[in-house]
């Protein structure tokens, strides 16, 4: 449940700021974010895929969605619009996720996405995210200058997670997440006393707010990067299933996949209705449970519950809410460290040398660029582009797959 929560309060906190959302619309968003999740991931377990993985809102969303706002001045469009225009967009993903889904478009999705663009994936996915955490922990989110005791804290909590999951024998070592939260949670309320932090999902707000982004409407660049976010957001499962079949010693079943796409591609589409992120299986799970060794569907299920119940008890949700942001950023900090190391295990068994070394560092390296650019130096691009060409992940990815499906590597290797 703490994995849960950890991994989902902050998105819609970030979404309200980025659109500018009232407390109580905030509010209401963050209660229904939690319902939908707590729900959505024991459908996935109990009727879908069916291992131990979250499902929730998707980090590639997420970051496109955040970009997109930030870019929605030098697009031309209000954010009402933009947020229209995602709408729209997250449903027309959702019902194309599940066709192709039952098309068995997932099989062509294995054979295309090979090891490196895998890495590729997540090498970006882990960096994309984890710079979120990072200003978290270190109070950069608040300003924009580091709060040096709390980031002092927060690297403690880091340490004391890393030592605990490195060190730690039996239930210790399983529970480092949690060991890391409470203790992190508690030495923040001790040395840091104050007002809990405004984040809590109580509220006055309406219990659901139908399209509160915007009313859907088509805008072309809009649609297609949704589309594609969509499209790349279907090896969430590709990627989250492949690492789990190694780490349970199974092999998931076409079927499975098939399951899993149309529950997904329903959430998607829920999100596009309620103004949520849309879904999608959690590769960071796999690192949650290398670090736990908690490999049990009971336990997510009753997480999960949990969670749907923190949801629907205002009291508790508004407790849960107030966990300050450097504490969950800290620990998530350290579960991307896992995330970052799956991205490397699909190196194994390849070698580079000076010509093959341009199939991994060139799409990993430009998606880093087009990271750390400013959304507005992209303002000169046509409109249809820009959420495309300006997002680091979707870029990167793209390249990776056309290098890997154009270029025949293995002759370059033989050359040398």
């Amino acid at each position: 449940m703490f994995f849960l929560f950890a991994n989902t309060v902050v998105v819609p906190l970030s979404v309200g700021a980025a659109f500018g959302f009232s407390p109580e619309l905030v509010a209401s968003i963050v209660k229904i974010t939690f319902i939908v999740t707590g729900a959505a991931t024991i459908a996935q377990a109990m009727f879908g895929h069916r291992y131990a993985l979250m499902e929730g809102p998707a980090g590639l969303w997420w970051g496109l969605i955040l970009s997109l706002a930030a870019a929605a001045p030098s697009m031309g469009m209000t954010l009402p619009e933009l947020g229209g225009a995602l709408s729209a967009g997250m449903i027309a993903a959702g019902a194309l996720t599940s066709l192709l889904g039952a098309l068995g478009f997932g099989a062509l999705l294995k054979k295309a996405f090979t090891p490196i663009v895998m890495f590729v994936y997540l090498f970006l996915l882990s960096s994309q995210l984890i710079i979120v955490f990072f200003k978290s922990m270190t109070g950069l989110s608040a300003g924009g200058r580091i709060d040096l005791p709390v980031a002092a804290l927060s690297v403690a909590i880091v340490l004391l997670v890393c030592w605990i999951g490195v060190k730690g024998r039996g239930l210790l070592g399983n529970f480092s997440i949690l060991i890391g939260m409470v203790a992190g949670w508690a030495a923040y309320r001790v040395l840091f006393p104050g007002p809990e932090e405004a984040a809590a999902p109580g509220g006055g707000g309406a219990w659901v707010t139908f399209f509160p982004l915007g009313a859907p409407h088509f805008e072309a660049g809009v649609m297609i990067a949704a589309l594609l976010a969509g499209l790349i957001n279907m090896t969430n499962t590709v990627t989250a299933l492949s690492a789990a079949d190694k780490l349970y010693g199974l092999s998931s079943t076409d079927a499975a996949y098939k399951r899993s796409y149309h529950l997904t591609a329903l959430h998607t589409a829920i999100a596009g209705l309620l103004g949520l992120v849309p879904y999608g299986p959690y590769t960071s799970s796999i690192g949650f449970l290398e670090s736990t060794r908690i490999l049990e569907r009971s336990a997510l299920v009753i997480g999960g519950a949990l969670f749907v119940v923190l949801g629907f008890v205002p009291a508790l949700g508004t407790f849960f809410a107030g966990m300050p942001a450097s504490v969950g950023g800290a620990v998530l900090f350290v579960v991307y460290l896992q995330l970052f190391g799956s991205a490397f295990r699909n190196l194994q068994g390849f070698s580079f040398n000076a010509k093959t070394v341009y199939r991994m560092a060139a799409p990993a390296l430009l998606g880093i660029s087009i990271l750390n650019v400013p959304a507005d130096a992209f303002a000169g691009l046509p409109g249809t582009l820009r959420p495309i060409v300006g997002n680091g992940l979707l870029m990167g990815v793209l390249v990776s797959v056309v290098l890997e499906n154009t270029v025949d590597w293995a002759k370059y290797d033989r050359k040398l």
